[in-house]
């Protein structure tokens, strides 16, 4: 056995020889088979498998037992428990009793399972080097079957960056600039370093479209539809067409090429590469890459999705709610049961402050509002679940950590309606006053809604009191209004004794409480 019978590049193939020797298996000092008759097979991207007839194993073995497994090359595969005096080892070999007719030799054979811990004696034979198992190439082998493990874009650039080198691409700096769909930044900027081997994320926000740097840069350039960019760096600096090539070269970088990367939605996101060889990028380096640059593209698209996916749900729903969503409660009806405190903080005056301010500086106010507000729900261990017209209606689960939902969403309160006034004071045309009121107890957080469109929120006699609350404050002059459930353990606060809230049964027993505590 001269030799490998599976070069690098013959494509996926499988190969059956004769072990010309006596074969020993054992494990721990017991012979469990011994053969004139084994045989090797090579498989592509596989170790070297030996098989021997069932007839030369000398231990007993089981019937078959329930375990199956496919292969599309051999077939389906059967396993045997090995019953040893002290032991048994269950499914510790398999065998192909009927396999496909590339693999047909070694249908009536055995082959031992790693936990079998078998220890093979050749009887001098020597198997075959392992050949390095690539279809097409280090690199475009790893695309189609080792990248789809990397679950991160910095993996799978850095994973990139290595195959690049494995395939002979004197790649030295590698970066990816990924548009994105997000309130508040543009995009991603993955950059990769060969000599560190490590990736460095910048996440710049839309005000990067007018930053010079940008304007006057290859991402620019080549994101706007004006084609991909090459540029020597063994040229004078007169002749290098963007201001970033010139510090690339001062680094030790002999070449560089920008190139989109398009999305199946038609945008066009950028990668470049810088190399360090004295000569640069070859011919071949640069055609292999454009040819698998759509490839590379798909990976960044899902990856893009995923993050644009979570950061629209965080951005309409909340964190917490959005996780909820991403882990697949997006059927009516899925939710949890939880207790916790129900927060409804309504802006008051809304009407006057529209008729006053104008539309666009209501609308101003009105976003300084929920920013106020989401801020010191969140800094609480809050959530917002949704924004109500002028309201924001929020949810203070209990965790398992034993806080009081209710104690928090009370401080949240006091903090908001003190920064409020705050605000107020620096500016009194921009007058923000609120009512807030809380409940605390059991409600359901899940979906509801029709069938084509659904809404994650709070379902519950405490969500409704926390709205009324908040209403029955207006009328009686009090900021934050709340149920015993929520007082129980604060001070300072005023008995509103049970009062009757439109729309609840039954009369609740009502705290006032200042901001000031």
């Amino acid at each position: 056995m001269e030799g490998s019978h599976l070069g690098s590049n013959a494509g996926y193939g499988i190969d059956i020889q004769p072990i010309e020797a006596t074969v020993t298996i054992s494990r721990r000092g017991v012979v469990l088979a011994q053969s004139t008759r084994a045989k090797v097979m090579y498989e592509t991207r596989l170790p070297p498998q030996v098989y021997v007839p069932r007839a030369d194993i000398v231990v007993p073995l089981s019937e078959h037992t329930a375990l199956k497994t496919f292969c599309p090359f051999k077939g389906t595969a059967r396993y045997h428990d090995i019953q040893l005096p002290d032991d048994v080892i269950e499914n510790g070999v398999w065998c192909y009793d009927d396999a496909l007719p590339e693999s047909s030799a070694i249908n009536g054979h055995i082959g031992f399972m790693p936990n079998a811990e078998a220890e093979i004696d050749f009887g001098g034979a020597q198997l075959d080097p392992v050949a390095d198992g690539n279809i097409t190439g280090p690199l475009v082998d790893w695309l189609m079957r080792g990248a789809a493990s990397e679950t991160t874009p910095e993996d799978f650039l850095a994973a990139l960056g290595r195959k690049m080198e494995d395939s002979g691409i004197a790649v030295k700096r590698m970066a990816a600039m990924i548009w994105s769909l997000h309130p508040m930044i543009a995009g991603k900027n993955y950059i990769w370093s060969r000599d560190t081997n490590e990736i460095t994320t910048f996440a710049p926000s839309y005000e990067v479209h007018d930053h010079p740097s940008f304007v006057n840069s290859p991402l620019r350039h080549v994101s706007q539809g004006l084609g991909g960019i090459r540029q020597r760096l063994d040229v004078p600096e007169e002749d290098m067409q963007f201001p970033i090539m010139r510090d690339l070269k001062a680094e030790g970088a002999t070449d560089y090429v920008a190139m989109p990367l398009f999305f199946s939605n038609g945008q066009i996101n950028v990668l470049t590469l810088t190399s360090d060889h004295p000569k640069g990028f070859t011919t071949a380096n640069l055609g292999l890459i454009f040819e698998v640059s759509s490839v590379i593209s798909r990976f960044f698209e899902v990856f893009t999705q995923k993050e644009n996916a979570q950061s629209l749900l965080e951005t309409y729903v909340g964190a917490r709610t959005g996780a909820r969503v991403l882990g697949g409660e997006i059927r009516r009806g899925d939710g949890d049961d939880i207790n916790a405190a129900i927060m409804f903080c309504d802006l008051r005056g809304s009407t006057k402050l529209e008729e006053d301010l104008g539309r666009a500086a209501y609308i101003d106010l009105l976003n300084t509002f929920f920013d106020t507000t989401s801020a010191i729900v969140d800094a609480h261990g809050g959530e917002v679940l949704k924004f109500i017209g002028d309201a924001v209606l929020a949810v203070f689960p209990d965790t398992e950590t034993g806080s009081d939902a209710g104690a928090d969403a009370l401080q949240a309160a006091r903090e908001i309606v003190q920064q409020l006034e705050t605000m107020r004071q620096n500016d009194p045309s921009h007058c923000c006053e609120c009512s807030i009121g809380i409940s605390y107890g059991q409600v359901t957080y899940g979906n509801v809604g029709s069938r084509e469109r659904l809404d994650f929120t709070v379902i519950g006699r405490p969500a409704n009191v926390a709205a009324r609350l908040g209403d029955y404050g207006k009328k009686v002059g009090h900021r934050i209004v709340v149920t015993q459930q929520v007082a129980r353990h604060e001070r300072g606060c005023k008995a509103l004794g049970a009062v009757s809230l439109h729309n609840v049964k039954e009369p609740v027993e009502c705290f006032a409480f200042s901001a000031d505590g």
